[in-house]
């Protein structure tokens, strides 16, 4: 028997993995409560400002975020917490069912208050932050009752995560529980905890401390404020690393990246995204969704940290806490993976494997240089011609050639970014031929598909299809919906004066 051509995820491959993986969030459940309003005096009781409300949010925080994030990037979530039979529980509980989290599986505890972070702005800055809650020291019974949850679920799930606070939840003997479930049913284990050296005895796929945590596990007496080098941050991830059994450990160095070590001694350093006032509520949380989710598609250590690392990035842009939407953090991969760029013979063994494996490969190709309707209407159609669909795009230069030197309107890159993050197509790649008959040559697929009044034997690279013996399929085209057309209205309502001229 032929063995399986093995090939490694692209970026994309590995995000729209994410879709239906079953994952165990086990951490201390918060309420994050954002009060904003407008300064508009002091106060004669005392020099404090006067703020008037303008704005109430609630967003999950704590452990709840991480679940909120899994939820948002494609994960099914079960989330175990502890709550407080109060009214910042029952919010939390709302706050969780709106974005996707199924808050039935949370234990509620009336030895106990919910976590509740109300933090106050005006004129968009801080004032005061107001903490209010305890889950440390809860009742027997509902301890009993985490640790039953955490069984009950733990076999239906693919991952599981820990997002550590320090308020109870993971308590020693919840870690102890769990090393019992994963030795009798191994899962993928993903650890964030501000004190990881409770951990060490776990075995974890991997550890996802902060270079603070990271620092007071090896050296408990070292000063919070210290500031360290890459370097020097280096040699704590190390002396790290010897304490832990874990498979891997990524130190996050928030502007500065990730260190990410193996068990083995291998390191590297993944450097982040610089990002223009960045803000930090819960950028750890999307950093160990999705590397862990990533870790779970299939991807190696690196690729998932870097994704982890990408998430991050996108959190960090948004206001509050918030969560990653999985249609960004796909578009995203889609332009990681253009920057590294399948070659046409990466992609041919990744498209040999899937035909080993009985599926079809349906080919398009095409210009996408302002993505509408009659598109994805085209590509949706192409897909369900076979099993993989893969969309050859035309280079900046190509364009030109055949449009005209106004065109393209979007840059190659962005055009392939677009159509990769649409849920049809499978693999969008460029070439700068004229016709995609190298192309086609290259990839074998099993099916062609034009739009249009195209005849198939008139088709500038029909010697290729009949070489590769594929099938061509001609599929009409939504009437008045072309790019052409698009640009000619713009063109027309700038000329009319409707809307402004590009300076």
């Amino acid at each position: 028997m032929t063995p399986t051509p093995t090939v490694p995820l692209s970026n994309v491959d590995v995000v729209r993995g994410f879709q239906g993986l079953r994952a165990l969030v086990i951490g201390d459940a918060m309420l994050d409560t954002y009060l904003e309003g407008t300064a508009t005096r002091l106060c004669k009781e005392g020099p404090v400002p006067v703020v008037r409300k303008v704005a109430e949010e609630r967003a999950p925080g704590g452990a709840a975020n991480a679940a909120a994030n899994l939820a948002a990037l494609g994960a099914d979530v079960v989330f175990v917490g502890l709550i407080g039979r109060d009214d910042a529980g029952a919010r939390l509980r709302a706050s969780l069912r709106e974005r996707g989290v199924d808050d039935g599986w949370l234990v509620e505890d009336d030895a106990v208050g919910t976590l509740h972070k109300l933090r106050v702005l005006a004129n968009g800055q801080y004032v005061v932050r107001f903490d209010d809650g305890e889950t440390r020291g809860g009742s027997a019974a509902g301890q009993d009752a985490l640790r039953a949850r955490v069984g009950e679920a733990f076999a239906r799930c693919d991952l599981v995560v820990v997002p550590d606070y320090g308020y109870g939840v993971a308590s020693d003997a919840m870690i102890a529980r769990l090393r019992v479930l994963r030795t009798a049913q191994p899962r993928l284990l993903a650890v964030d905890s501000k004190e990881i050296r409770r951990f060490a005895s776990i075995g974890a796929t991997i550890v996802t401390p902060n270079l603070q945590e990271a620092r007071l596990a090896v050296d408990p007496l070292a000063p919070p404020d210290q500031v360290l080098s890459v370097d020097d941050a280096r040699l704590v991830a190390r002396r790290l690393r010897g304490m832990l059994d874990a498979e891997q450990v990524a130190v996050t160095l928030a502007g500065d990246g990730v260190l990410l070590l193996d068990r083995a001694g291998g390191e590297c350093h993944l450097p982040a995204h610089p990002v223009a006032r960045a803000g930090d509520v819960g950028a750890g949380d999307s950093f160990t969704a999705a590397t862990a989710l990533a870790l779970a598609s299939g991807a190696p250590a690196e690729q998932a940290a870097r994704i982890g690392i990408d998430a991050a990035a996108i959190a960090i842009t948004r206001q509050r806490t918030s969560v990653v939407p999985y249609q960004e953090l796909l578009r995203r991969a889609s332009l990681a993976d253009q920057a590294v760029g399948p070659s046409w013979k990466e992609l041919a063994t990744r498209l040999d494997a899937a035909r080993f494996g009985g599926q079809r490969v349906v080919f398009t190709n095409g210009v996408y240089d302002i993505l509408h309707v009659g598109h994805v209407q085209l590509l949706r159609r192409a897909k369900a011609l076979g099993d993989i669909l893969v969309v050859g795009i035309n280079s900046d230069s190509s364009t030109r050639r055949l449009k005209g030197p106004t065109r393209p309107i979007n840059r190659e890159a962005d055009r392939v970014a677009l159509v990769s993050a649409l849920d049809a197509v499978d693999h969008a790649v460029l070439f700068s031929e004229d016709t995609p008959a190298d192309l086609i040559r290259a990839l074998r697929p099993d099916v062609h598909v034009k739009g249009g009044d195209y005849i198939a034997d008139e088709l500038p690279e029909i010697d290729a299809v009949r070489e590769v013996g594929a099938r061509v399929e001609i599929l009409s085209l939504v009437e008045g919906r072309s790019t052409t057309n698009v640009i000619q209205q713009i063109a027309t309502l700038v000329q009319d004066g409707a809307i402004g001229a590009a300076p």
